[in-house]
């Protein structure tokens, strides 16, 4: 299999505006489009920002081996297809996934070549002022999901680099050149 880029970094990181800039920039790299039961944000469209599926189709999925890997999150299950990856790869690109921690940790058990990249914010104050400013979750969300980044924070040692998102471009510029110099290819 060639070699995968997965991101991971808590919610509200800038992860998606990150992954969004170096796919513009890059044409050889593709999103690979995540699976998830919850349910979608003003905006978001099924099979772009993600396949949103039940519940009880997603268990199926589960048991019928679609998953490369999945993670229940907050209450809500996320997972990586495998018909995506190989859409992606039959496209001759290289798939970058948007994964949590837990879906990271089980894809870095099974040795998959991947370059990992962990997206992390300035300071937790910030990180809580950025979901504020989402304005798409309610103050008790934003504190679940400000103690689950405080947890997901600790595990930046497990990734290949860690990337600070305190002024976007600069961490734009850090992205595109962790990529040009670990895969040649995606240039």
């Amino acid at each position: 299999m060639n070699r995968l880029i997965l991101f991971s970094a808590p919610s509200g990181t800038g992860k998606n505006t990150i992954i969004k800039e170096i796919l513009a920039q890059r044409k050889n790299l593709a999103y690979s489009v995540s699976t998830t039961t919850r349910k979608n944000r003003p905006g978001e469209e099924n099979g772009v920002h993600y396949w949103f599926i039940s519940i009880e189709q997603f268990r199926k999925e589960i048991d019928g081996n679609a998953f490369l890997e999945y993670a229940e999150v907050l209450g809500n299950f996320y997972g990586t297809s495998r018909r995506e990856i190989d859409r992606i790869l039959s496209d001759g690109k290289t798939p970058v996934m948007d994964i949590d921690v837990q879906g990271a940790r089980i894809l870095l058990q099974k040795k998959i070549p991947m370059l990992t990249i962990f997206l992390k914010p300035p300071s937790i104050e910030i990180l809580r002022q950025r979901l504020t400013a989402r304005g798409t979750e309610s103050a008790k969300e934003i504190e679940r999901r400000i103690q689950l980044a405080i947890e997901e924070i600790h595990a930046e040692p497990e990734f290949d680099y860690a990337v600070t998102n305190d002024l976007l471009e600069k961490a734009i510029a850090e992205v595109l050149s962790i990529i040009d110099r670990e895969i040649p290819s995606a240039t």
